[in-house]
């Protein structure tokens, strides 16, 4: 089974997350949130591991799907920003370079959505750790009433 470094390094060797483990935290987050966004009979069937479901509907794959995680980012305006390896300030956006392949940030360095920072090397690929920091971020604020939820939004216009 394949290792993904964890988030804590301590006297030179990292604490090591496996490929379940990190698979669990995806859908943790997804099922946080669903929550969040007023799903309440939110369930993982043993037939679709890896799928949440509220109901008969399945619920998106926020931390692991483009198409489930793109509308997020447009439609809470989350920032992005990169930084290359030793870099503390991820304001200088796609410039770094780490040698791999043209990426910026492929061997490390951190992205950066909103105020939420999260470490490339902690995540299987650098658009899995993009899609994480995304959904990371749109929790906090859905959290700590930086948004308004989408069932407490006015309707655009106001007669039916």
């Amino acid at each position: 089974m394949g290792m993904i470094v964890g988030l804590i390094q301590e006297k030179g060797t990292a604490m090591r997350m496996n490929d379940q483990e990190y698979f669990r935290s995806c859908i943790a987050k997804e099922r946080q949130l669903a929550q969040l966004l007023g799903h309440q009979h939110i369930e993982e069937c043993y037939e679709s591991a890896g799928s949440l479901w509220d109901k008969a509907q399945v619920l998106p794959q926020w931390t692991r799907d483009w198409q489930a995680c793109g509308p997020l980012l447009a439609r809470y305006r989350v920032a992005l920003s990169f930084a290359p390896a030793g870099e503390a300030d991820g304001s200088v956006g796609n410039s770094g370079n780490s040698g791999n392949s043209g990426t910026p940030g492929c061997a490390g360095g951190t992205v950066t959505a909103g105020g939420t920072t999260v470490t490339l090397t902690d995540h299987p690929s650098p658009e899995r750790a993009l899609m994480y920091a995304i959904v990371k971020e749109v929790v906090h604020r859905l959290e700590h009433h930086h948004v308004a939820r989408p069932e407490a939004a006015a309707p655009l216009h106001p007669h039916p």
